[in-house]
Order: C-alpha cells, then structure tokens, then sequence
C-alpha cells in the first residue's frame, strides 16, 4: 500500500467510523467497504494548490483494478510493492472495515452502496498535478437503498446505481460514477494544463471498464452525455493567494504577472462548499454562519516542495496571510496551514511532506501553530526512498478541524520491507503527548522516552550555557583549492620567506576528527584573515595570485554574466572569506567535532593551534569531564531524539540543537578516565602488532562502559531507563 493509499484510506476508515448510517450493512452482511477494498489506488497526488474530493465512489473491474491511470506519475517503493494485489486493505482491529464483498443473495433484497447528498464528505487535495491521484479516489461508500439482484427490474420507476456485469459480479453505472464524481472531487492547480490532464484522468476513470454496448444498455434508460462536465470541479488558480493581492497594485500590476500569480478565491470558485450563507472572512480558521457549516470533509495531498529563495514576490503576501510564516520557509509551510483552514468543523486534513519542519529553524512559528490544532497522527518515514529518485525525507501527517487532544498517534518507519503500510504502521505506532513537544524541535518518541528527554532537560543546564557559548564554526575560506595546501607546498613557502610560517594553520578536515582520537593532518591552512597586510608575506601574495580570478569577491549591483569569484562582500581579494573574530579560540585548548557523523565523535586539542574546515565545530574548553559526557551514550541518544537522521544513519551536529544538550555537574569524576580513553586512543594509533592494538581496543571497549556507568549516575537514571538509551 502507498502512501497516498494511507491517507485516503485513513479518511475513508475516519468517515465511516463518523458516519455509520453511510456504511451500515444490511441485516446478515458483513461490513464492507467497496471503496476499502480496491477502489483506491495510489492516494491523491502532489497538490501545488488544493484540490477537494467527497465521497467518492466506483468499483473498479477485477481486470482494470490494477492498472494506473491515464497521466499516472512515477510511484513511490510503497506503491510498487502492491502491483498484482488487491489493494487497500486496512486491517488490523475491530475497527478497521471488513475487506470481503457482500454478493446479494439471489432472490433478495440487499443494500446497495450508494452516496446521498446528505452524506457527502468533500476532499480536498493542494493540486491535482499528478493527476493519476484523483482518478484513484474514486470507490463506493455513503448511506444504502434497497435493491434486488436485478437492477434493471428495480428500475422500471428510475435509473439504478448498480448494475449485474456480463462476467458477473455488481458495478457501478456510469450516471452513478459521474454523480459521485462531479458531487465528490474538487481539484485546483496553478498550472492549466495539469487542469486538463487531470479532467481527462478523471473522465478516463468513469469510464474504465465500460464497452459501447455496457454503455448503450445503461444510457437507454436515461438520455443523457455520457461524461460530465468538470469545469465547475476542476479549477486553475493560486490556492494559497487570494485576489486581495492586488489590492492597491492593480495599477502596478501588468498582464504577465497577474498570470503568474493567478489568485484564486475559494469561496468564490466552489460555492457548494462554501454557500453564501456560510462565508465568513477567511482568517485562516474555517467558519459558521446561520448553522450551515463551511469547507471540506477532507483535505488531502502532497504539496510541490519549493525553496524559499523562489518565493521572493509573494513573502510580504505569506507574512500577512500565514500565522506558519518565516522568511527561509518552504512552500508546503503554507499548504498546511492552507489545507487545515479550508476544513469544516470536525473535518480532516492529510498532506504527505517533508520532515524538516519538525526540526528546522524555519518550523518553528509552523510547530507553535501545529501545537494549537488538533493532531491526529504523524508517521515519519526518516531517510527512507519513499519516492523513486528523490531524496525527500517524507512524513504523513494528519490533523482534524477539532479541539486540540493531549495525545496523538506517532510512527518512526524505519523500512520499507512491508506489504501494507496500514497494518505496518499500526503494529509500531505509540502515543505522544502534546505538552512534550519541545519549542526548539519536535522528537517523534513514544511517551517513555519522551518522559526520559524531559528528565534529562531539567538535570542539567545547556550546553550553550555551560560554555558560556563559545562554540564556534570552522573556518569558510570560500574557496578551500586556494587556501588549503598540502605539506610539500607549505615546506615551499616556508623556505622561499620563513615568514610564511607566521600565518599556515595546521588544518583539518572534519574526517580527520575521530572520537578520543589524536588530531593527525597534513594539510596547512593559508589564514590571511581579514585586515592583513599581504604584503608582509610576499610568498604567499605570489602563491595566491594564480587564483586572483576566482577568490575576488563579487561587486555590488553585479549585472553581468555568472560571476567566476566568490559571494559578495567587504573582504580583499587575498583575505578568507568570512571575518573568524572569534579566530583567536583555535589556538587554544579546544573540543573539535565533525558535524556530519554516525555518532558524536568529540576529541581534544590541548592546544596544538589546529584550525579546522567550516564543516566542523570546536568548543572553547579545557574541561575534559565534559569531553567524557559528550562522548557518553546517553548524550548520543539524547542528541539522536532531537535531530534527524540523515541517509545511511548519518547524523549532523548543527548549532542550534548543540546548545541544548543538558550537562550536569560531575565534580571531576570523569577526569581520570578521559584522560585514559586519550592516552589509549594515542598508544592505539602508535600500536605495531595485532595483538597489541587488541589489547588496547578492550581496554578502551571496558573504559567506554565504565565512563556511560558513571554518566548514568550523574543523570540519576533508573534501570528501566538505562535500557531505553541502551536498547535506542
């Protein structure tokens, strides 16, 4: 089952258990949900504006179940693993709808799947691009009418919604299909030709099983075209900008960018799901007026991903309109709070986006916002391919139009070695409290450890705190093939004016820094940091203006061709290129990090003056106890429960998660052992034989534990906590 299938069958579960006179049984029949059991395929697609779908209904037929529909876009690993099976199924509890068909007995009177305008739950998805999506959402669901097992009998006073197929077996007429459709789905994308392709996707999917004679036995009983109209369904507009973004430009305004931005007013453009006595203004909450309630049962989809750099002439726009705004935010920021919005009171919204907001700066007004609504569920699929050929670190996050609860249902996936995500996910979900989710970032952990991150908080102070916030970045040079030189270059300047020395910085990278390991380089860094005279230093002016080219900075108002040197800024041709006042904390005794790392792999500088590559941290201490702490597995899982991973495992230290690490205060009883794990370390990479270096590795193996013993004292841990870190 792919991740769209999961939200739309999340919805269609969430309507039924909402609505049980839409899918009560007859008496004696299984419960069942045609819809359920293979009318959804893939789930509703990438949304680059919103597009709305009710109830929708259609049975596909057992040789057509399977196939993609016409403008089907590449499918994620999720899906492909359903190619051949039936899909859609969601088990697991007595909750979930029974998967099997009911088939009317013969000679009986049975319920017959039908959606009355009385049940009708509107979806919505931002953007029906990939327009293969919306043709899926179509399955049968609702409230019931009697019928006999002939349809064409019943139907002498009207036109039946089912029908007997020539192989057997029950489906829907295509006036029911088309009914479902134009009362159901409702679509809006920016782009007019994703408009269109999706309108023919959509009427391909009435249409998918019929023949000219199924057509002609079913459209004789009612003259009527066979395919509706969907201009009134499917839009072309901005979903996220409203015609108040001309106000007061109309004038400034000319005929290409009023196409560009193409506002589009919801209320305007689908009056059926925003009648007129039920608009209000749209403040970003969905409203009532008179008792008639205003927006969409559903909101579904995955919204395009979009840098902030390219939304530059709608920021003042979205800082207006957003309560989720932040200058370096994503364009899927808005699409949620968008999405939640167009809901009515008690309706559900289900977008597949990226995971980054959970943790990055730019989420946090998006985090302070999410923690007013009413979450109903997040999955996040980490690193995981979800999508073939993209790297796109995707959660599924699901949110109704409610009163926030205290808890809601979270999933870490952590593979995709499944064949129904429904029954996967539901076998390693937990739940979270609200209340714990931190301002600075969001660790999706169950409440255990949520309670253990907490303890561990309120233990110790902040590691920005505690070194009084020296910590500091490596040095960017802006262009590291000039500036970074090798020991036989260094020996060459040093030789032509021994002056040179003066300013070559023993240099690493951030694979050179290893955890209690000694700092060991054979690379040198060229530091004409900002204010000095070159000219002191005539070798390596000379060295430097082979590069001249490519290290001038930029000039201001550049309007020529790309630029072959470097950014912009107050800095000489010859100079790094970013200032390092702080240049002076190299040359001290430090901890270095790299910031791209399996697991912390901090280490000591007493004091060599090593400078390091701008993909590295140092922190500003002699305090070795702290070295022990950072190193510990407790800060490691800590540290893990805060960031995300990155693929293959990867983790990135990044400052503002860094400063919050908690410390304690463990008077000096890490020392000794610190000072072991550097000396065992040194003697290990100074090691000859196999046996020796085997020796040394247990020694450092039994000192490791001891110092992550000692660690989980000085944090007051319980055993039952100790096996939480251990087993993370």
């Amino acid at each position: 089952m792919g991740a769209y299938q999961y939200l739309l069958d999340w919805h269609l579960k969430w309507y039924i258990d909402n609505h049980p006179d839409a899918s009560e049984p007859s008496a004696g029949a299984e419960p069942t949900s045609p819809l359920v059991k293979g009318g959804l395929k893939g789930g509703l697609g990438s949304p680059d504006n919103i597009v709305g779908d009710t109830d929708a209904s259609s049975t596909p037929s057992p040789d057509t179940e399977n196939e993609p529909s016409a403008g089907a876009t590449p499918t994620s690993p999720l899906e492909s693993r359903e190619a051949g099976r039936a899909r859609g199924e969601h088990k697991g509890g007595s909750n979930s709808p029974n998967n099997t068909g009911v088939e009317p007995p013969d000679g009986e009177p049975q319920e017959s799947p039908r959606l009355d305008a009385k049940n009708l739950e509107r979806r919505a998805d931002p953007a029906p691009r990939r327009t293969s999506s919306l043709a899926r959402s179509s399955g049968p669901q609702g409230g019931k009418r009697k019928t006999t097992p002939d349809p064409f009998l019943k139907a002498r006073g009207g036109v039946p919604a089912i029908f007997q197929s020539p192989a057997g077996g029950w489906r829907l007429t295509t006036a029911e299909r088309k009914r479902i459709l134009l009362a159901n789905i409702y679509g809006v994308d920016i782009d007019a030709q994703a408009v269109e392709v999706t309108k023919l996707s959509l009427l391909l999917k009435v249409l998918e099983g019929e023949s000219d004679e199924s057509l002609q036995q079913q459209t004789r009983l009612k003259m009527e075209r066979a395919l509706p109209d969907l201009a009134g369904n499917i839009k072309c507009g901005n979903s996220l900008i409203g015609s108040d973004f001309y106000e007061g430009q109309m004038e400034l305004l000319d005929d290409e960018t009023m196409y560009r931005v193409n506002a589009f007013d919801w209320d305007e453009a689908f009056p059926q799901v925003f009648p007129p006595l039920s608009r209000v203004k749209r403040d970003g909450q969905g409203g009532t007026k008179g008792g008639i309630s205003s927006g969409f049962d559903a909101v579904i989809g995955n919204p395009p991903y979009v840098r902030q750099e390219m939304l530059g002439e709608y920021k003042d726009y979205f800082k207006t309109h957003y309560q989720t705004y932040a200058g370096t935010a994503d364009l899927y920021t808005y699409f949620i709070e968008r999405g939640v919005a167009l809901l009515k009171q008690g309706g559900r919204f289900g977008y597949i986006v990226a995971n980054k907001w959970m943790r990055a700066n730019y989420g946090k007004a998006l985090r302070a916002w999410m923690k007013t609504q009413a979450i109903e569920e997040i999955t996040d699929f980490g690193d995981l391919p979800v999508f073939i050929g993209a790297t796109t670190y995707p959660c599924i996050l699901v949110i109704s139009k409610d009163e926030p609860q205290e808890t809601f249902t979270a999933t870490t996936v952590d593979t995709l070695d499944f064949t129904d995500l429904c029954e996967h996910v539901s076998g390693i979900s937990f739940t979270m409290k609200r209340e714990g989710l931190d301002d600075g970032g969001w660790a999706l952990v169950d409440s255990k450890q949520q309670d253990l991150l907490l303890k561990l908080r309120a233990k110790g102070i902040p590691l920005g705190d505690y070194v009084e916030g020296k910590i500091y970045r490596g040095v960017l040079t802006g262009l590291n093939k000039a500036f970074v030189i090798d020991n036989a270059t260094k020996d060459k300047l040093v030789d032509i004016d021994p002056k040179s020395a003066d300013i070559l910085k023993p240099f690493l990278a951030g694979r050179d820094i290893k955890r209690y390991e000694p700092l060991v380089t054979d690379k040198w860094l060229i530091f004409t940091r900002r204010g000095i005279d070159i000219n002191a230093y005539p070798a390596i002016k000379e060295y430097l203006e082979q590069f001249k080219t490519k290290l001038t900075p930029k000039p201001k108002g550049w309007k020529g061709e790309k630029w072959p040197g470097r950014k912009p800024g107050s800095y000489k041709w010859y100079e790094i290129q970013d200032s390092i006042d702080y240049w002076r904390e190299f040359e001290k005794p430090k901890i270095m990090l790299p910031d791209i790392t399996l697991r912390g792999n901090f280490t000591y500088d007493p004091g060599n003056h090593f400078y390091s590559v701008n993909t590295t941290y140092i922190i500003s201490t002699s305090d070795l106890d702290l070295l022990g702490l950072l190193n510990s597995n407790l800060i490691d899982f800590f540290y893990r429960n805060i960031t995300s991973s990155y693929r293959g495992g990867y983790l990135r230290y990044i400052f503002q998660y860094m400063v919050t690490i908690p410390i304690v205060d463990t008077a000096n009883a890490l020392t000794t052992l610190v000072e072991r794990m550097l000396d065992l370390h040194k003697r290990l990479a100074e090691a000859h034989t196999s046996h020796d270096k085997k020796l040394l590795q247990q020694q450092i193996a039994l000192t490791d534990r001891e110092i992550d013993r000692l660690v989980y004292d000085l944090y007051e841990l319980t055993d039952e906590e100790i096996r939480i870190v251990e087993k993370g």
